[in-house]
């Protein structure tokens, strides 16, 4: 009997198993290599605070950060690369370094930096599933660290100004989006027609940038003119998360059954009222008049009460 795998993610929306990247990833991963694993969705808690989301629980070990779960996953013989050649396993490595170099900045901006975006989408969002009063500070909070780890790793001279970092950030995002849809072509993923590390690295960090409302979105729109990038999102959601992604809309069919289910159990309802009212009036006690009780005439009571 497998050993069982509980794992603890933040929570989805916009059609999203998850609204966060590194979730998106381990998800997608254990979805493509076939591994079954108890999903705990969280949100901010105090519990939170010190822990680190995604984790992944089993026999008493906590193992953390995508690149650590999935090479557990992969001990556990769930490997969704074994089909990889030596430099398909290559091209994986550069890739996902790719992402974390050049878009996780721009994505990090996105959704943490931009003010409008901040304002409207991610701090609503997050305060709203963050019990209180965590949800005063929290956000700001995790602003504020997005705010320095892009100018840790992206501000370096002759860079100064934040503006100019922002340009440059959304133009390597750009740049490492049209590499990606290059690469990925005309193929449904991008080793073929299995996915791979590769394609839960890309679906982790582009799904959210496709799925979520953004007031301002230049990287977003940028993303929908590369197609095939968009259709690789859609083909894994529908593939492998079709039933648990939510905030998805149910179908039309899905819709006429359940409106046929509620006029069934109606009639059902009121087809039981009216049998209990007959078996009710049944066996009331029927009280017959007398024989030797005549029943008094309206006539006759118009006359006893006329004056002689």
């Amino acid at each position: 009997m497998a050993t069982p795998m509980e794992l603890s993610c933040w929570g989805g929306d916009w059609g999203l198993p998850s609204v966060q990247t590194d979730s998106l990833v381990v998800l997608a991963y254990a979805k493509f290599s076939g591994a079954n694993l108890e999903i705990e969705p969280v949100d901010w808690t105090w519990k939170t605070l010190t822990g680190t989301v995604p984790a992944l629980h089993c026999e008493g070990t906590t193992v953390t950060e995508p690149a650590q779960i999935l090479n557990f996953l992969r001990k556990q013989r769930y490997n969704a690369d074994y089909e990889l050649s030596a430099k398909q396993g290559a091209d994986t490595m550069a890739y996902i370094a790719l992402l974390e170099e050049k878009l996780q900045p721009a994505l990090l901006h996105t959704f943490w930096v931009d003010a409008e975006n901040y304002a409207n989408l991610t701090r609503p969002w997050f305060a709203s599933h963050t019990p209180f009063p965590l949800n005063f500070f929290l956000p700001g909070r995790l602003a504020s660290l997005a705010l320095s780890r892009i100018l840790l790793t992206k501000g370096e001279s002759p860079l100064h100004s934040i503006m100019e970092v922002e340009a440059k950030i959304y133009s390597e995002a750009k740049e490492c989006l049209n590499l990606l849809s290059h690469r990925l072509g005309s193929s449904q993923y991008f080793f073929g027609n299995t996915p791979a590390s590769l394609d839960a690295f890309v679906f982790g960090y582009i799904a959210p940038l496709h799925k979520a409302s953004l007031p301002s979105g230049q990287l977003q729109q940028h993303l929908k003119q590369l197609s095939n990038l968009c259709q690789f999102c859609d083909a894994v959601l529908k593939n492998y998360f079709i039933d648990s992604a939510p905030g998805s809309p149910p179908s039309s069919q899905d819709t006429v059954d359940a409106n046929l289910q509620k006029l069934t159990q109606l009639v059902n309802k009121e087809s039981n009222l009216i049998e209990k009212m007959d078996d009710n009036l049944r066996s009331s006690p029927q009280h017959r008049p007398r024989r030797g009780d005549p029943k008094p005439s309206p006539l006759s009571n118009e006359r006893n009460s006329t004056p002689a």
